[in-house]
């Protein structure tokens, strides 16, 4: 019959074997991923983040119709709670103040519908058989690639001055729909903040409420069975009760609609926000979403040995402003036209080849 003998004495030193194998398996892991010199912590993060990359090529396709119907639902209860319960209180304060409301809303609701219809709907730019300039050939289109050219997976096509592939929009960013993108962005981001400044007197009022409730104003309903219970128990006769229950559920639909408005606004404006500022910045540089990460990449390999990078398509930050709305000069555009009024304009140009900013000396200039 076996035996089995427990030794105390050499629990300490088989710890420690078992603890120092597995800090040798962990470091030979780590060395393992590191081997190759040009391995980075970008290279580690793409790696970490592939199964998002597949998941996104595969089911943008699919998702893309949701994400717009879920826009358009969004923008079209937002503009309905605008007309029936902000509208009339600011008719109740001024008329003046209702037509100025009138004027500036619809111009916003105007310049937004326009430009996402025009974003999601326009054909962001697909290079033919035969181009002036190619590059390089796409090895999934089997087909030439201009300058700025990038295929897009989702669509499954190359797209001129392809930015990024929208899935709000349910379209590619790209030659002929990035100005519209902007745009839209830019309207999309007033109109938030305009629909927050109008209605938040009424957001407050609803949001903290005026008389004391056990409950915070958002947990409404719970506030709304604390208001029937004490009415119940109350001596009042039994019609003026159901009187008053009948306009209490009236006021509790306005009220919810009052701080949806108000929270949906503020939550669009903030994540829209950010998306202006980085899309000012590339445009500002005159690049794109993909060339930025490129001229990056391209910029510390430059500088390792001692040369300045500069990027061909950067001519200055008011001429790449103008390059991006198509209002350049000689064009006969002008910016309160074409730009704070729908306009159906093109960018100037084919999206096929592309003027280059010259720096006589920079290409070879040497970093001090």
């Amino acid at each position: 019959m076996a035996r089995i003998q427990w030794k105390v004495h050499e629990l300490p030193w088989r710890l420690k074997n078992s603890m120092g194998s597995f800090f040798s398996w962990i470091k030979l892991l780590r060395v393992t991923l590191y081997y190759n010199h040009f391995t980075n912590v970008s290279v580690a993060m793409e790696t970490c983040l592939e199964p998002i990359f597949w998941f996104v090529d595969k089911f943008a396709k699919y998702l893309g119709p949701i994400f717009m119907t879920m826009v358009i639902f969004l923008t079209t209860s937002v503009v309905v709670i605008f007309y029936t319960c902000l509208l009339p209180h600011v008719y109740a304060q001024s008329t003046s103040r209702t037509v100025f409301h009138l004027v500036f809303g619809h111009w916003l609701l105007i310049n937004i519908v326009f430009n996402y219809i025009m974003a999601a709907f326009t054909n962001p730019g697909t290079p033919p058989m035969e181009i002036p300039e190619t590059v390089s050939i796409c090895r999934k289109c089997i087909g030439p690639k201009p300058p700025r050219t990038h295929h897009c997976s989702v669509c499954d096509r190359c797209i001129l001055k392809m930015d990024h592939h929208c899935p709000w929009l349910n379209n590619c960013v790209g030659f002929y729909t990035h100005r519209f993108f902007f745009l839209f962005c830019c309207y999309m981001f007033c109109g938030s903040l305009y629909v927050c400044f109008t209605g938040y007197d009424v957001f407050t009022e609803h949001f903290y409420g005026k008389t004391p409730y056990p409950f915070p104003a958002v947990l409404y309903p719970l506030n709304l069975v604390y208001d029937v219970v004490n009415k119940t128990l109350s001596t009042a006769p039994t019609v003026h009760n159901n009187y008053n229950l009948e306009v209490t559920h009236e006021h509790q639909s306005y009220h919810l609609a009052v701080i949806f408005e108000f929270l949906v606004c503020s939550a669009v404006a903030i994540a829209i926000l950010g998306l202006i500022v980085w899309h000012f910045r590339m445009i500002s540089r005159g690049e794109t979403n993909i060339e930025m990460h490129i001229n990056k990449k391209e910029r510390e390999r430059l500088r390792k040995k001692g040369i300045a990078f500069r990027n061909p398509y950067d001519f200055g930050f008011i001429e790449n402003w103008r390059i991006f709305f198509g209002i350049e000069n000689g064009t006969g555009r002008s910016f309160v036209r074409h730009i704070l009024f729908p306009s159906v304009h093109q960018p100037t140009g084919d999206g096929l080849t592309w003027p280059h900013e010259i720096y006589q000396g920079d290409h070879m200039l040497q970093l001090l």
